[in-house]
């Protein structure tokens, strides 16, 4: 269910579309226009095909748009149903000065304190951007609670209806979207772009962490594919002192990001704590690169990774079926596969203080540990018992003399030498689950070719647009370095109603389908 608005939506959708040349087309292009849901705009389509519109005149008129009129400014408060009946409130901020002649910047800003709080019902000032106010924009503030995070289907298709709705009613720069949150909003910020890639240009989680979506309590809508961030940059920030999530916890998956191809402006800040004090100083470089990174609507170069029908697109990929392909990648570079840190072995396992290995030729054994001891002191400092021996070094400086006393068949022993552990770093670890099947294509584009490499995937479809591809010359799909496609494509009205109903967006038009299927 759509949010019902108070401007008559005829009104404000009745273009002189110069592109259809008669009045049945204008009419029909009208109401297209005047939809209030991609539902209700596909249900159009018949109406304008009948006009026997052109797909160069039906093109013209889409890449045009609907005429916008005045809308209201300030806050705007409103609420919308999901498929699954859940009610979401959101509220917009408009400028004052909203002009319906020009496209603006918006941005979805989600909230943090999400698990805190119990109802839909958002509080009585939900709406203002506060501090964090940046560039004139359209800022968008939904609604989140305990039983409607961030990290579900249910937020991310409410996400997808608000943005729908407005850029039916507001002059939005489909091209200029973002979205941002602060704590728990910066960590659904994550999952987003994880999830639901193609109608943003850019991601901007503050003070978030996206490792925590591997917790299962929070029993997040997934599994989470790490590879489908190198689809968009991210602006990131996070505060040395956080006692959620410091930049010392942060710093290595950011590396991990960079490695992996990801477009990464990390902003870590000194001394900052799980706030945004640091916004002043952060400001200008946030507008700054959401200005620098423009969504490209239709990228030369696309990754995506899929378990389910609902989360299988990307721009001008679709991801159809699942199963093994011939000729198939046995692998592909996975940002999944976590480097573990550097890590200092001194040598033992213990349960508590209890030592119940001694590795051989370690730091600990030249000391003179032995299995079976408990480590009762360290430098005179008592030893708890419950604390694991290798976390009572944790403060412990490498070349250090330290003292030990050790209870040794229930007699004290007293040991000296020096702390000199190994260095060592333990193999890459998966990061998310990967226990649900998935599939996953890398496509890359240059000029009328098309390579893909794919793994798990056994069918996708490929929507081309005029904008990216010509029409007048054969295209050629390569599967796995072999050709799974050689031909002319036709362009068809109708598949460029069907999208445009879809995608609700100027820039981003499909004249064709392209099926492929991997045997």
């Amino acid at each position: 269910m759509k949010t019902r608005w108070l401007a008559c939506a005829v009104a404000a959708a009745l273009p002189v579309l110069a592109a259809a040349q008669h009045p049945a087309a204008d009419a029909a292009f009208a109401r297209f226009w005047a939809a209030d849901s991609p539902a209700d705009a596909a249900s159009q389509i018949d109406a304008i095909i009948k006009t026997g519109v052109s797909f160069d005149e039906a093109r013209r008129a889409l890449r045009q748009g609907r005429t916008y009129s005045a809308q209201p400014t300030g806050i705007v408060r409103l609420k919308n149903t999901t498929n699954d009946r859940v009610e979401h409130h959101y509220a917009l901020n408009v400028p004052e000065t909203y002009s319906p002649t020009r496209a603006y910047q918006a941005r979805f800003q989600l909230h943090g304190g999400v698990s805190g709080r119990h109802s839909n019902v958002p509080p009585a000032n939900t709406g203002s951007i506060g501090a964090l106010a940046g560039a004139e924009q359209i800022y968008i503030i939904p609604f989140a609670w305990d039983a409607a995070e961030w990290w579900t289907d249910d937020q991310l298709l409410n996400l997808r209806e608000i943005l729908d709705t407005v850029k039916r009613r507001y002059n939005v720069d489909e091209n200029r979207v973002v979205m941002s949150g602060v704590s728990d909003g910066g960590t659904g910020t994550y999952y987003m772009a994880m999830r639901d890639t193609t109608p943003y240009a850019a991601f901007l989680p503050l003070n978030g962490y996206h490792v925590v979506l591997t917790n299962n309590d929070l029993q997040v809508d997934g599994p989470m594919y790490p590879n489908n961030l190198r689809d968009k940059p991210l602006f990131i920030v996070n505060g040395e002192r956080d006692p959620l999530y410091p930049t010392r916890v942060v710093d290595p998956h950011i590396d991990n990001f960079k490695k992996g191809g990801v477009v990464v402006d990390y902003r870590p800040q000194a001394g900052a704590g799980h706030n945004t004090q640091w916004w002043p100083a952060v400001k200008d470089a946030y507008e700054a690169f959401v200005r620098d990174h423009p969504r490209h609507p239709l990228p030369d170069a696309l990754t995506w990774e899929t378990a389910d029908a609902l989360h299988n697109r990307a721009h001008w990929l679709v991801i159809d079926a699942l199963g093994k392909a011939p000729g198939e990648a046995a692998s592909l570079p996975d940002l999944n596969d976590v480097p573990s840190e550097p890590r200092l072995e001194f040598g033992v396992r213990s349960i508590g203080s209890r030592i119940n290995r001694v590795l051989p030729g370690s730091n600990a054994e030249r000391i003179g540990l032995k299995p079976g001891d408990a480590l009762m002191h360290l430098n005179d400092q008592t030893v708890h018992i419950q604390i694991d021996v290798e976390e009572v070094f944790a403060h412990t400086m490498p070349g250090e003399k330290i003292t030990l006393l050790v209870a040794r068949n229930n007699a004290p022993v007293e040991l000296e030498g020096t702390y000199a552990p190994k260095p060592v770093t333990d193999p890459p670890h998966a990061l998310f689950d990967r226990s649900t099947p998935s599939g996953r294509v890398d496509l890359v584009r240059t000029g009328n070719t098309i390579a893909a490499t794919t793994r798990g995937v056994t069918a996708f479809t490929l929507l081309l647009s005029p904008d990216q591809f010509d029409f007048t010359r054969p295209v050629t799909v390569v599967a796995n370095g072999r050709t799974a496609f050689a031909g002319r494509v036709q362009p068809d009205v109708r598949t460029l109603l069907k999208w445009a109903a879809a995608d609700n967006d100027r820039t981003m038009l499909f004249g064709a389908e392209l099926h492929i299927t991997l045997k």
